[in-house]
């Protein structure tokens, strides 16, 4: 029988590492996405190609709109770990972020992922273990100026993730985050070359991080060799933030 997991996002550079790995490892996946329909496709398709005895089936839910955690929870079955990987960054002063900004921010990083676990965790304990794990972000432990918000839904995440775990313990679920620095996605290309390597001289590994890298630890945290984990947010920086 296929083992399921969700990858919220996963048309994005993160989330696409992250399916491909479990992918790899033999799980089968709904893999969601919201605008890049055609990626997913493209995603959806090679993995069926290189792994025929697992199923991909797409799914599709706006995480800013107010109900599209429970638009998605209606469109799976028989889920056993969820990974949150959905989210969109927002480079702004607090003085120039309006309350569309901050609503938008709070819907996909935590209102809709929450509400989406909520209407599933009859599926997740089913199973004697199960997962849930967010992807967090480095932002969450310490902040960032020119990104207050984004840091601020970045916390409730963590914070999420240490209370749900405690909640969700008793019926088998391990509930844990990965805290990554930066990683070399979409998300970062706003930024200067100059920006960027004033950032890699902060880091005392001398260099930002690769998608695959976040996979591999994803790959890890729901692979049955971390069950003793909950919890807890992991830190995949390079050492910036210890």
């Amino acid at each position: 029988m296929n083992k399921y997991a969700v990858i919220l996002g996963s048309s994005g550079g993160i989330g696409e590492a992250v399916s491909r790995k479990l992918a790899a490892d033999g799980w089968s996946l709904y893999l969601h996405y919201n605008k890049n329909e055609e990626k997913a496709c493209e995603l959806q398709e090679d993995l069926t190609k290189k792994y025929p005895e697992s199923d991909f089936k797409i799914v599709r839910s706006d995480f800013s709109e107010y109900d599209g955690g429970l638009k998605l929870a209606e469109q799976v079955r028989h889920i056993q770990a969820i990974i949150v990987a959905s989210g969109q960054s927002l480079l702004k002063l607090l003085t120039d972020t309006n309350s569309s900004d901050m609503d938008a921010l709070w819907r996909v990083h935590m209102q809709n992922p929450a509400m989406f676990i909520s209407r599933t965790s009859s599926q997740l304990r089913s199973y004697p273990v199960s997962y849930v794990l967010f992807i967090g972000s480095i932002w969450g432990n310490t902040g960032a100026a020119g990104e207050v918000m984004y840091s601020a839904v970045k916390g409730a995440q963590h914070a999420f993730v240490k209370a749900y775990a405690k909640e969700a313990a008793y019926s088998g679920t391990r509930v844990n985050a990965i805290a990554p620095g930066w990683i070399e996605t979409e998300m970062n290309d706003e930024l200067s070359e100059v920006d960027k390597q004033l950032v890699i001289d902060q880091i005392p590994l001398q260099s930002t991080g690769e998608p695959n890298q976040v996979a591999n630890l994803v790959s890890f945290l729901v692979s049955g060799n971390a069950d003793y984990m909950t919890g807890e947010i992991v830190k995949l920086n390079g050492g910036w933030y210890m």
